[in-house]
């Protein structure tokens, strides 16, 4: 079962976040700046996008944040050594979804719990990340800055790029049996089961998949700066968990559409912009956007109670 009227009232909020803007601050809407904010958003709703089919699972992935990190670290080292831009973005993908299946493999096949597992492999790769790299930085040719194509052009294409990836998921997650596999799944594994699904591979597939995801935005970041930062994705499981629970994604599985996501994300990632042209205190940023967390999750337990009691 899925509830869309999540989806609408943050949109509805967002939208009327961004009208103020336009009222109280129209400096926000200035193109480059805007242009740039949103590109660094880019790579997180790439993330999210592989996120939320693993909660809708009623799984979770914290180690995506420590997943980015070395992908990062390991695509600006095959940047470095001057490899092709497609060669490396492939080695990205590979190398995030390999990390991505052993976190599967675990959680499927050992049966072991997602938090637990993904909890460890997030504390083992920062850890083995930050005993390789020992805090340097990787220093990245010039040419490989917005793929040598300049940088608007560069901003446009990984904005372009994330949206049309979220348009494929979306899209995906609706038509594809594979799709509604991970909805069966999260909403009842054993009926999913019993009506001769496999809850296991399905479990396994969004982990790796989440993984892959991971590598491509690790790319999409590392084609942003002169250097990468073996600390990239310290506090991004946290971004993109939230952005998906704001847009409707429920943390007890079985519901939630990544067009709510995009919305999460846009309206969390809009609070610290709009206090800084407002004249705010940054320090209240936090606190705004756990109020909006902890309201949605309160939403969601309202709507649970409400369903059980029309079962009842």
């Amino acid at each position: 079962m899925i509830r869309p009227s999540r989806e609408f009232a943050v949109a509805a909020v967002l939208g009327a976040v961004l009208l103020a803007m336009a009222i109280f601050a129209p400096a926000f809407y200035a193109w480059q700046p805007l242009l740039a904010r949103i590109t660094r958003e880019a790579p997180v709703l790439v993330v999210a996008c592989g996120i939320a089919p693993v909660l809708i699972a009623r799984q979770i992935d914290i180690s995506v944040g420590s997943l980015f990190g070395v992908c990062s670290v390991a695509a600006g080292l095959l940047t470095a050594a001057k490899y092709p831009l497609p060669l490396v973005l492939g080695g990205s993908l590979g190398l995030g979804a390999v990390l991505g299946a052993f976190n599967g493999g675990l959680v499927a096949g050992l049966r072991l719990p997602s938090i637990v597992v993904t909890l460890a492999t997030m504390v083992i790769w920062r850890e083995a990340l930050r005993w390789q790299r020992q805090g340097e930085f990787v220093n990245l040719p010039a040419a490989a800055q917005w793929f040598g194509l300049g940088q608007t052009s560069g901003q446009v294409v990984l904005v372009s790029a994330a949206l049309a990836l979220l348009v494929a998921c979306a899209w995906a997650m609706k038509n594809l049996s594979a799709g509604r596999f991970v909805y069966a799944v999260g909403a009842d594994a054993e009926a999913a089961r019993l009506a001769g699904l496999r809850p296991q591979f399905t479990t396994f597939w969004t982990f790796t998949i989440a993984g892959a995801l991971c590598g491509l935005a690790a790319m999409m970041n590392v084609v942003q700066s002169p250097q990468v930062d073996p600390k990239s994705g310290t506090g991004l499981e946290l971004r993109v968990i939230a952005a998906a629970v704001v847009g409707g994604v429920a943390v007890s599985g079985g519901r939630g559409r990544l067009w709510g996501v995009l919305a999460g994300l846009a309206l969390l990632a809009c609070v610290n912009p709009a206090l800084t042209y407002l004249h705010v205190e940054a320090y209240w940023e936090k606190a705004i956007q756990g109020a909006i967390i902890l309201l949605a999750i309160a939403s969601d337990a309202r709507g649970d109670r409400a369903v059980t009691r029309v079962r009842e």
